[in-house]
């Protein structure tokens, strides 16, 4: 399962680069005479930069999240939560920090 994760982020990545093997329209040394010499007028130069922005954060998410998800859960605990309160009070009370009263009254005071 991770394999195909892999192959589809690598896929996603390398996409916005693909259009770069080939001349858009197939004409070669083609440029154009339109609005803004790419006969695509203001919106490409307005919209342009933001879908490449886009593209780019995209790619960045994509990537995070199978780099997050190979690393697998991170610091938290093997039943997938985080540490309580009571896991730590209970811990402190096991290394001999705290006493048994200690531990009750704090145990008591946050509900357990």
């Amino acid at each position: 399962m991770k394999r195909v994760v892999v192959r589809i982020a690598a896929a996603v990545a390398v996409a916005p680069f693909a259009a770069l093997a080939a001349p858009a329209d197939g004409r070669e040394g083609y440029y154009g005479h339109g609005p803004m010499m790419w006969d695509g007028g203001w919106g490409y130069m307005i919209f342009g930069p933001l879908t490449m922005i886009l593209v780019i954060a995209a790619v960045v998410a994509v990537i995070v999240l199978v780099v997050r998800w190979l690393g697998g859960p991170g610091g938290a605990t093997p039943s997938g939560r985080g540490r309580t309160a009571l896991d730590i009070l209970a811990e402190r009370y096991a290394k001999g920090e705290i006493d048994t009263k200690e531990f009750e009254e704090r145990k008591k005071t946050l509900g357990g």
